[in-house]
């Protein structure tokens, strides 16, 4: 019987931060021993503003085939909608029976702050503090849960388009124990905060408008955006550029400019880049998403559910 699992049933399956960290962390080593598969996104971009992207990734223990289909839509919430939406559609890999559908925003929301935490524990300096979001929508909430769980976070900086999202992960956070400050431009946000998490929807014709030169020496920026929103001619600033993928970045449009990147999530879990050389060196993940940790986030939904 086909299984649904829904954004709900996902959440109450006790997925830990260390969990979803230890699933990626062993497909990517799966993966460097050719037992694990993944294809680069496949996107289309309309004129309207919509992207649609699909994700493809496999793997032979267990055996699982992982297929995400999302859709963003910036006028979604006129039809009481979120902006994005999706599904994972899970398959025996050996015998390509299917065998559940799993929620894509779950999977998405929980895997993206997932690979974040992948890299912050490389990158990131233990004893980070203090968190600027830029951005407050899911993923600004998954990365404070993430975060949260690897850093004795004890400040929480948050800016957004409105004050209903900013508000209520400030309110997330000082549930936390956490000082929240609502913060007033993106620089006071992100000026002396050990840990930068941005997030800004894609939208057409928005001008990048961040600066990283205002990252504070020391800094970990996780840059779930495509660096879309960051001034391109700052970027020089980040001394240590990690992408999520070099052979997907090889085929699609560059998200930043390629002389800036040092390695990928894979290099930096099997040891091949080193995550940060100076306790004062400005670090940061870019990323536009990784079929392998749909698969992650999928695949151990799914074996929670039949558990």
């Amino acid at each position: 019987m086909l299984r649904h699992l829904s954004y709900e049933d996902c959440a109450v399956l006790g997925v830990t931060t260390g969990d979803v960290v230890k699933s990626i962390e062993d497909l990517i080593r799966a993966r460097a021993e050719d037992n694990m598969w993944n294809a680069p996104k496949a996107v289309i971009m309309p004129p309207d503003g919509r992207y649609l992207m699909a994700a493809l990734a496999a793997c032979s223990d267990p055996p699982l085939l992982a297929v995400k289909s999302v859709v963003l839509n910036p006028r979604n919430p006129d039809k009481g909608l979120k902006i994005i939406n999706g599904v994972v559609t899970l398959l025996d890999a050996e015998t390509g029976v299917p065998l559940a559908t799993v929620d894509g925003n779950w999977v998405t929301a929980v895997r993206t702050a997932g690979l974040s935490a992948v890299a912050a524990k490389y990158q990131a300096r233990p004893n980070s503090r203090i968190v600027a979001f830029i951005g407050c929508g899911v993923q600004a909430h998954s990365h404070l849960d993430a975060f949260a769980d690897l850093f004795e976070l004890q400040e929480v900086r948050a800016l957004g388009r409105g004050s209903s999202n900013r508000d209520a992960l400030c309110d997330e956070a000082r549930g936390k124990g956490l000082t929240a400050i609502p913060s007033a431009t993106a620089q006071e946000a992100i000026a002396g905060a050990d840990l930068v998490v941005t997030s800004v929807t894609r939208e057409v014709g928005r001008e990048p408008f961040l600066d990283a030169g205002w990252l504070t020496p020391g800094a970990f920026a996780a840059i779930t955006d495509s660096a879309a929103p960051w001034i391109p001619a700052t970027l020089s600033s980040i001394e240590r550029v990690i992408i999520d993928d070099l052979e997907q970045e090889s085929v699609l449009q560059p998200m930043i400019d390629p002389h800036l990147v040092k390695g990928d999530l894979t290099g930096l879990v099997q040891g091949v880049v080193s995550g940060r050389a100076r306790e004062d060196e400005i670090n940061a993940f870019v990323f536009r998403g990784l079929a392998l940790g749909d698969l992650a986030l999928a695949g151990l939904a799914y074996q929670r559910a039949c558990e």
